[in-house]
């Protein structure tokens, strides 16, 4: 089992996509600007490149943890301490049989979905509390990630 960058990327670039969508000013955008305390004025301050290059590679180092998350296989492999190659035969026959088991876009969603759920919501909802933000800035935040965790891990987990 080895790591797949490509599926990583591709991934991580759903992201992007995704926030096209989603922070758009007829579907979440004006919603999220308010609650954030954001102008149209602001947001064309910055360098866009690092902005959407920076948005990139942390959507690529969650789209690398989502893949132990999504991936059974992972499990086994740390379970023979992550080198096949010194594994015992059982191991080859277990992948034989197992290798390929739950390596579906459904599969790979729902994890991704119940990470997003369960891990970055949390994480934003603590956050949007202390500083002292709205929950609808709370469930537009945590909804988007929720939706890119569950794309990310479809995608992870469907491509072999």
């Amino acid at each position: 089992m080895e790591i797949n960058f490509l599926a990583l990327f591709v991934a991580a670039l759903s992201t992007l996509v995704i926030g096209f969508f989603w922070y758009h000013p007829k579907v979440f955008g004006t919603i999220w600007m308010k609650e954030s305390r954001l102008t149209a004025e602001n947001m064309k301050e910055g360098n866009m490149l690092l902005l959407f290059g920076t948005s990139l590679l942390y959507a690529f180092f969650i789209s690398f943890s989502l893949q132990m998350l999504t991936i059974h296989q992972f499990g086994a492999l740390g379970m023979v301490g992550g080198d096949p190659s010194i594994a015992k035969p059982s191991f080859s026959a277990f992948m034989t049989d197992y290798g390929t088991v739950f390596r579906t876009f459904k599969h790979g969603a729902l994890h991704g979905f119940m990470s997003g759920l369960f891990f970055a919501l949390p994480i934003i909802g603590t956050n949007a509390l202390y500083e002292k933000r709205s929950f609808k800035y709370t469930f537009v935040t945590g909804g988007f990630w929720i939706l890119c965790f569950t794309i990310m891990g479809g995608i992870i987990c469907a491509w072999k």
